[in-house]
């Protein structure tokens, strides 16, 4: 029988530079993620990162999607391979995946979910940004997979605090766990 550990994964999402730069106290978040992953790491819990990126020229994005089509001049002019660093405080070391994917949530348009079954993964513990964005997208997807959630809510962020709090104490509470980091690492 596997322990907690060996059927669980930390996944830091959209940690990006760019991304993390328009928040309004990035250094909360990144506390945060960087305390998460010290005590995944230390708990033989893997570590997995997923960032949002697109190829050269952006022909994933549709002029269909309201999002990504409305940042891409945004996107365009950092550069792909700029938008698509991971932000120092929480860097991944070299063994860590770095899954790269085409949508909102984590699974769309990636391997996450491949990765996951070959590890054995049947429980996820979210931390990232945006909060309305990928751990919004993230949660609903992978409780339609049947995953165990838990969100870490202080590993996570939004740029209107009040999205934030609705979606920990409301919204997310019905298909996943929340707690904070501390709280976690304490379970």
């Amino acid at each position: 029988m596997k322990t907690r550990n060996q059927d669980t994964a930390l996944l830091v999402m959209d940690m990006q530079s760019a991304i993390i730069g328009s928040l309004p106290n990035p250094s909360v978040v990144t506390s945060g993620v960087a305390k998460a992953i010290t005590y995944a790491r230390s708990n033989s819990i893997p570590v997995l990162y997923v960032i949002v990126g697109f190829r050269q020229g952006m022909p994933e994005i549709s002029p269909n999607n309201v999002a990504f089509s409305g940042s891409r001049e945004r996107m365009a002019a950092i550069g792909a391979e700029e938008w698509m660093k991971i932000h120092p405080d929480v860097m991944p070391l070299a063994d860590e995946p770095v899954i790269v994917k085409r949508r909102v949530s984590a699974f769309t348009g990636s391997d996450l979910e491949v990765i996951l079954s070959a590890k054995g993964i049947q429980h996820i513990i979210l931390t990232g940004v945006i909060t309305s964005g990928v751990v919004l997208s993230t949660t609903r997807e992978a409780a339609d997979k049947d995953y165990r959630i838990t969100i870490l809510s202080d590993a996570c962020a939004d740029r209107d605090d009040e999205v934030h709090r609705v979606l920990t104490t409301k919204v997310f509470p019905r298909q996943a766990e929340v707690m904070t980091v501390g709280e976690w690492a304490r379970v």
